[in-house]
């Protein structure tokens, strides 16, 4: 059951595996907060994509690394791990609208789909797409994890909090 909230409050919800969050990741949660009311983060389970970190260590470094967005936005951004369907997730934290970052046109399609499934199963729920900035378009979870196990520099993908975790778990796994 979603919290009671005043008429007229808007709370988005932007889901993501974060694993790691990446400086994409925070710009998009950064320019989604200016929208609404409430942003929930949520940190999604989904073990088929075999996590660099588990859920709590993910959903730990998100909210270290949105600290600064709530206060510079003025929006409540909460960060709230979910394992079930999106939809089920969004009624649960009061979301109207769910939030979708594109970095590409490839993520268009898988994005597109993914919306119109939420809409068969919810029209009453939204989903909103964002363009990742230009600095932004090409960084990814998997590609920031790669560089990282092949010894890269992944300082300008992360922040850095996430950066020294990440080096840390992958030293810890060689």
């Amino acid at each position: 059951m979603p919290d009671a909230q005043p008429n007229g409050f808007r709370v988005g919800l932007y889901p993501g595996t974060f694993d790691p969050i990446t400086n994409g990741h925070v710009d998009i949660i950064g320019r989604a907060a200016r929208m609404f009311d409430r942003l929930v983060v949520g940190v999604a389970v989904n073990a088929g994509k075999a996590p660099l970190f588990p859920l709590a260590e993910r959903v730990e470094l998100v909210q270290a690394e949105l600290q600064s967005i709530a206060t510079r936005t003025g929006a409540e951004v909460l960060v709230r791990p979910f394992d079930r369907l999106l939809i089920d997730f969004a009624h649960e934290v009061g979301a109207r609208v769910i939030v979708r970052g594109l970095r590409a046109v490839s993520d268009f399609d898988y994005e597109f789909q993914m919306a119109g499934m939420n809409y068969r199963l919810d029209s009453n729920i939204e989903t909103v797409f964002l363009m990742a900035s230009e600095r932004h378009q090409f960084i990814s979870s998997r590609f920031v994890k790669e560089i990282a196990l092949l010894g890269g520099d992944i300082t300008s993908f992360v922040p850095p909090l996430t950066r020294d975790r990440t080096l840390a778990r992958i030293a810890a796994q060689t």
